[in-house]
C-alpha cells in the first residue's frame, strides 16, 4: 500500500462524533465555545518502538484512540501494542494484540488522558495507530 493511499485510509477511519455527547463530559464547564478536532497518528516499528502524546493543556482537552492496524508488510510474529503513562513510570499495559489472522482493532470510545505512551511491546512491526484529539475551547461566565 503506498503512503498516500494509507495516509487516506487512516484519515477515514477517524470519525467526528455526530452528536454532542462531548458536552456531557465537561459538567464543570460553563460553557463550551468551540471544539476542534485533529486526528494523530503514529507508527511503531522496531526502530522506532514508542511514541509519545502529550498536549500542553491536558484539563482542555480530550484523546481517543481509534484504530491500531498491522501493516502488510509486517512479520508474521504476534504485534502488541501497549500504553503507559507520558513518562513510562506507571507499568505498561497491553490495548491490542495483532496477527495477520487479525491485523486490526478498532475502538469506539477509548479515551486516555494524556500525556499517553503507545508502546510496541512485542512483534517488529510496522503498526499504524490512528486516534483524535479533541480540544474544548470554554468561554467564561459573566455572571
Amino acid at each position: 500500500m503506498h503512503v498516500s493511499h494509507l495516509q487516506n485510509w487512516l484519515m477515514a477511519m477517524i470519525e467526528v462524533p455526530k452528536d454532542d455527547s462531548i458536552n456531557s463530559l465537561c459538567s464543570s464547564c460553563s460553557s463550551i465555545s468551540d471544539k476542534v478536532y485533529v486526528p494523530w497518528g503514529c507508527e511503531l516499528t522496531s526502530s522506532k518502538e514508542t511514541a509519545v502524546f502529550e498536549v500542553d493543556y491536558p484539563l482542555e482537552c480530550q484523546f481517543f484512540v481509534r484504530t491500531i492496524c498491522l501493516s502488510a508488510g509486517a512479520s508474521d510474529d504476534m504485534h502488541v501494542v501497549a500504553v503507559c503513562d507520558g513518562d513510562g513510570k506507571v507499568k505498561e499495559v497491553p490495548i491490542a494484540t495483532l496477527h495477520h489472522t487479525m491485523p486490526m482493532v478498532s475502538f469506539q470510545a477509548f479515551e486516555l488522558t494524556p500525556p499517553v505512551t503507545f508502546k510496541l511491546a512485542s512483534g517488529k512491526g510496522p503498526v499504524f495507530i490512528t486516534g483524535q484529539h479533541i480540544t474544548i475551547g470554554l468561554e467564561e461566565d459573566e455572571s
